[in-house]
C-alpha cells in the first residue's frame, strides 16, 4: 500500500468516526477531496456547503456545483454577509478571521438545522504554518480538519484526487477575491467586482495561473485604480503577446492602469508586507 493509500485509509477512518459531517466546500481541490471521500464513507450523512458572497470568483459557483454533482455528494449553497462586517471591510491583517467567523457561524446554523454532528474544512498540513487568521475562527467554532489528522499535504491531495477520478485534481490554487486587495485598502463590492471581471476576462484569453492585485494611485479626484497582474512564470511571454487584449480587458473592467508583475504568481504575496508573517520566504 502506498503512502497516499495509507492516508486515504486514515481519512476514511476519521470521517467514519465523525458519524455525519458538513464540509465547507469552496470548490477547490482540498475541500473537493474531503467532500468526495466523506460522501463515499457516510453517504447522505455528508453534505457539502458552498458560501456565496461578492468575494466568490466568477464561475466558481458553477464549478463547485459540477464537482459535487460528479462526486454524487449532496450539496447546498448559502449566502454569507462578511462584506457587511466592519472588521472585514477595514481589511487589516485579520480580515480572514472576520470572513471565516461569518462562514462558520452560518455553517454551524446549517449543521444544527440538519442534525449533522460536525463541521469540517479542507485544511491541509501546509496551511498550519501560514499566516491564516481564519484558522483561529475555525478552532473557536470547533471545526474539524480531517485532512490534517490524516497527514495530507498538497501533493498528497492532488495524487489522491487523481487516483479517485476527481477531474479538478490539477486545478490551480484559488482564494477569495478580497485577498487581491492590499491590507489597509477597504474591501468594497465595487472593487471585488472589478477584480472578478478582469480575472474572468484573463481566463477567457487562455491564461490559467493568475491573480489580479488591486492598487490605487493618487488621491481624491486624481485617484485611479491599477491592476497588477501576477501570472505563472510560463505564461509571462504569452501575456506580452496578448498585451492589447489584456489592456482592453482591464479598461473594460474599470481599471485605469494595467501592469504585469515580472516576479510572477506566488502564493500569499499580499502577506509579504507583514514582517515575519510572509507565507513564503523570498
Amino acid at each position: 500500500m502506498s503512502e497516499v493509500d495509507e492516508k486515504l485509509t486514515r481519512l476514511r477512518d476519521e470521517l467514519r468516526a465523525l458519524g455525519s459531517v458538513l464540509v465547507c466546500f469552496s470548490g477547490g481541490i482540498d475541500s473537493a477531496l474531503l467532500l468526495m471521500v466523506a460522501h463515499q464513507v457516510l453517504g447522505d450523512r455528508a453534505l457539502g456547503m458552498t458560501a456565496v458572497s461578492p468575494s466568490l470568483p466568477p464561475g466558481e459557483r458553477e464549478a463547485a456545483a459540477e464537482v459535487a454533482r460528479a462526486a454524487g455528494a449532496a450539496h447546498v449553497f448559502v449566502d454569507t454577509h462578511e462584506i457587511d462586517v466592519a472588521g472585514y471591510q477595514a481589511n487589516g491583517p485579520d480580515r480572514c478571521f472576520h470572513c471565516k467567523t461569518e462562514l462558520y457561524d452560518v455553517a454551524a446554523a446549517e449543521r444544527a438545522r440538519r442534525g449533522i454532528a460536525h463541521v469540517a474544512a479542507g485544511i491541509i498540513t501546509e496551511d498550519l504554518g501560514d499566516h491564516r487568521p481564519g484558522l483561529d475562527a475555525a478552532r473557536a467554532h470547533g471545526v474539524r480538519f480531517p485532512l490534517v489528522d490524516a497527514g495530507f499535504t498538497k501533493a498528497d491531495v492532488r495524487q489522491a484526487s487523481e487516483q479517485l477520478g476527481l477531474t479538478i485534481w490539477n486545478k490551480p490554487a484559488s482564494a477569495c477575491l478580497s485577498s487581491r486587495i492590499p491590507y489597509g485598502t477597504s474591501v468594497t463590492r465595487e472593487r471585488l467586482g472589478k477584480i472578478g471581471a478582469l480575472e474572468a476576462a484573463l481566463k477567457a484569453l487562455g491564461l490559467r495561473q493568475l491573480r489580479v492585485r488591486y492598487h490605487e494611485t493618487g488621491e481624491g479626484e486624481h485617484a485611479a485604480s491599477l491592476a497588477r497582474l501576477e501570472l505563472g512564470p510560463d505564461e509571462l511571454a504569452r501575456a506580452v503577446e496578448l498585451r492589447d487584449a489584456i489592456v482592453a480587458a482591464g479598461r473594460e473592467s474599470g481599471f485605469r492602469h494595467v501592469t504585469l508583475d515580472l516576479a510572477g504568481y506566488r502564493m500569499g504575496s499580499a502577506n509579504e508586507v507583514l514582517t515575519g508573517r510572509s507565507l513564503r520566504v523570498l
